[in-house]
């Protein structure tokens, strides 16, 4: 007796899969609007939208209708937020390797934040201790080429901004200083002065001193409060200016 056949599964099966690319680089292109909302357009904005909406169809392979949508997933690379994303990681890259034996030394360290990039100087090795007094002998040839750097093609058009920070050590009353907000301000004006006065724009700069309420480490430690003696050299974001 001939055994009976299965039914076949309606369709082919495999018309999900297109969807779902298409469902992938919508999101890519949302998330991608995202980083940068200043540069999207309510165009944009309007034909994400339409897209989404019209993933609710079971029709697989129709989602991307033809024009600016069906473009967008191919020309991600041209967005600016795209552009600046490369830039910055460039300009990551190369302080890194600008600054390396002083990041492997933990006199500098080079990270990014919502601030823009951030060069750190550990105030230990760039201040005598609880001084404004730039120790030169010591850190003339990284700050020469912090110099280079901030008025090189990396930094072209940016602002800066010079942060102070010190741990929660109270001042001493016999010194020269009132508080740790005069502390860490002098210092960031000092580092301003010396980038100055070898040739950066001052017209850049912005200055601020943060005493110990920012701290990037726990306090409770010798090492922690290292870590909060610091002055932040900021190549500022758009958003940050």
């Amino acid at each position: 007796m001939a055994k009976k056949k299965k039914p076949e599964a309606g369709g082919s099966g495999g018309e999900w899969i297109v969807t779902y690319s298409d469902m992938v680089t919508l999101m890519l292109c949302f998330f991608v609007a995202l980083f940068n909302p200043d540069e999207t357009t309510m165009e944009t904005v309007e034909a994400l939208a339409a897209a989404f909406n019209s993933l609710s169809s079971r029709t697989g392979g129709n989602t991307l209708s033809p024009g600016k949508m069906a473009e967008m997933g191919n020309t991600l690379n041209s967005l600016p937020s795209m552009d600046k994303g490369r830039s910055l990681g460039a300009s990551l890259q190369k302080a890194i390797s600008l600054f390396n034996m002083e990041v492997k030394s933990n006199k500098v360290r080079v990270t990014h934040d919502e601030r823009g990039l951030v060069i750190t100087l550990a105030s230990d090795a760039f201040f005598y201790p609880a001084s404004a007094r730039i120790n030169i002998e010591e850190t003339r040839d990284i700050l020469l080429r912090l110099g280079v750097f901030l008025s090189g093609e990396d930094a072209a058009g940016k602002k800066f901004r010079i942060e102070g920070h010190t741990d929660d050590t109270p001042i001493d009353p016999a010194g020269p200083w009132e508080s740790n907000w005069e502390l860490s301000t002098a210092r960031s004006i000092s580092v301003l002065h010396y980038l100055t006065d070898i040739g950066v724009d001052e017209t850049r700069f912005q200055v601020a001193g943060f005493a110990n309420t920012m701290p990037v480490a726990s306090n409770d430690t010798r090492e922690g409060q290292a870590y909060n003696r610091r002055v932040d050299v900021i190549i500022l974001d758009e958003g940050h200016l």
